[in-house]
């Protein structure tokens, strides 16, 4: 097998440069070891956002670059996106509210503004956001940012990056790299044991956690840049408020914890920002880090969350630049990029963050189609993902703030499911519903009901088209279902996989 460009790892930053790279008309392989986004790219806190606090450390060009990307990334996939209002109740021994309400200025003029509105103060003796929280909050600021399904946005960039003639192989981990003449000659090794030749005329290395590593093994003796791994952990609990804002808190410390709605009947509470140097492949939240983040949304609310509340908890390890800073949460999220060209090319991209991934991918072909006599110009701005053409091919405003309008057509337009069925089906698959239900005219035809909302036709959906293997695939990163059925549906549900093996 040959091609321009085999594209290593198979979370946010890969997924987004095959997707670019193919759209160049480039003949592209990414291979991912696991699931896609089955390490970081699906443990992050869900959101496209700025960064507020990286303001604090003078990250200007970053969070400019970030709030830009915010509204560049809500045009194109409103399905998995969405615009979220932030409040942030303000605390005795705080910063002055002056110099809060300063910084939140700044944030709102970093960059042009077309679809979230500007920052504010709030009452939260009368605002709907201030009634979960503790009587001595009086005082708080609003302020504008998005959420994103993760895992889903890996999907759609692979599934894009698949429309444009690229091979994406998960389950699927390089093994061996080496330059021959001008190319690359590289050995994958895939679940069943088989294994497949490859030769490529450029390597890009988006191996997340592993990008030092694998680094070393594609260029021995090496000085490549060194990654800092941060550990993020969050919990998931019952639904602590009924309104749509989320919360941003910040500790005596100096971290933030974010309160997010989450999936209609949770709260999401987190993350955590510590040192980590234990195995990347088996990232687990600890009881510390549980107790802190109880602890601290706890001095918020007036209802003590406990760690016997959490239903679910999730970590991460952000692989992040290694700079000077002493503490982990001063780190820099942007990102940098290392080009060997000592014969065939060979690209690793360092650090990063969620909201920057299709910039972070543009720069990089950039850098590297020219390189393959490839000119044709970046194109990813003014394209929507997969499923996010609501109302026509390009991005526009008119999908972010008119998607439940879809929402309720899709609804009068597949009446035989139940309106819940169809609201999740087009949050998850927007346009592409249509892909998943053709041909269905009632119930009967969505074949067997696995578990509680999940028929046959959309497990299969999602093996055909999404590279979903497994039960955990399914559950926890091609949707949350896990989140809202039972805990054995996950044995049923592998069990049934094996019963019923894709032809």
């Amino acid at each position: 097998m040959a091609c321009d460009v085999l594209v290593v790892g198979g979370g946010i930053n890969g997924a987004g440069i095959a997707r670019d790279a193919a759209g160049r008309g480039l003949s592209v392989l990414l291979c991912e070891k696991d699931d896609l986004a089955a390490h970081t790219s699906s443990a992050s806190t869900k959101l496209i956002h700025g960064g507020l606090r990286y303001l604090e450390y003078y990250e200007f060009g970053l969070v400019r670059k970030a709030l830009i990307e915010r509204e560049v990334l809500l045009r194109s996939a409103p399905h998995i996106m969405w615009p979220l209002r932030f409040v942030m109740p303000h605390a005795k021994g705080q910063r002055p509210a002056w110099l809060i309400r300063a910084g939140l200025f700044l944030y709102d003029m970093l960059a042009k503004r077309e679809i979230l509105p500007a920052s504010s103060g709030i009452d939260l003796t009368r605002h709907a956001a201030g009634q979960p929280l503790k009587p001595e909050f009086k005082r708080g600021f609003v302020y504008s940012d998005g959420w994103v399904d993760d895992a889903r946005l890996v999907v759609l960039n692979a599934i894009d990056a698949a429309d444009k003639g690229a091979h994406v192989l998960t389950q699927t981990r390089c093994t061996m790299l080496a330059r021959e003449g001008d190319a690359w000659l590289a050995t994958l090794q895939h679940a069943n044991g088989r294994q497949t030749t490859v030769r490529a005329r450029s390597v890009v290395n988006a191996a997340g956690p592993w990008t030092a590593e694998f680094l070393q093994q594609a260029a021995p003796g090496g000085q490549g840049r060194h990654l800092r791994l941060i550990k993020g952990s969050h919990i998931v609990v019952k639904r602590l408020f009924a309104h749509d804002h989320a919360y941003i808190f910040q500790h005596p410390d100096g971290r933030i914890v974010f309160a997010i709605p989450y999936e209609h009947d949770f709260t999401l509470i987190g993350t955590t920002d510590l040192d980590y140097q234990g195995d990347r492949g088996k990232v687990e939240i600890d009881d510390e880090e549980i107790r802190y983040l109880c602890e601290l949304s706890s001095y918020y609310f007036s209802k003590p969350i406990l760690p016997a509340d959490v239903v679910w908890t999730y970590a991460g390890v952000r692989p992040l630049v290694e700079d000077a800073a002493a503490d982990a949460k001063a780190v820099t999220r942007d990102y940098r990029f290392e080009l060997d060209q000592e014969g065939a090319p060979l690209l690793s991209v360092f650090g990063g963050k969620i909201t920057t991934f299709r910039k972070l991918a543009e720069e990089a072909m950039d850098m590297l189609a020219p390189l393959l006599g490839n000119t044709l110009p970046a194109w990813t701005a003014s394209a929507c993902l997969p499923g996010g053409d609501v109302y026509g091919s390009t991005p526009q405003n008119r999908s972010v703030r008119e998607f439940g309008q879809f929402v309720q057509g899709l609804q009068r337009e597949y009446a035989w499911l139940p309106a819940a069925l169809v609201a999740r089906y087009a949050r998850a698959y927007g346009t592409r519903i249509h892909v998943l239900l053709a041909g269905r005219t009632e119930v009967a035809a969505m074949g067997e009901e696995i578990a509680a909302g999940l028929y046959a036709a959309e497990v299969d959906y999602v093996r055909r088209h999404e590279w979903a293997v497994s039960a955990a695939d399914i559950l926890w990163r091609r949707s949350k279902l896990g989140l809202h059925l039972p805990r054995e549906t996950a044995g049923t549900l592998d069990a049934w996989l094996l019963q019923h093996p894709l032809p």
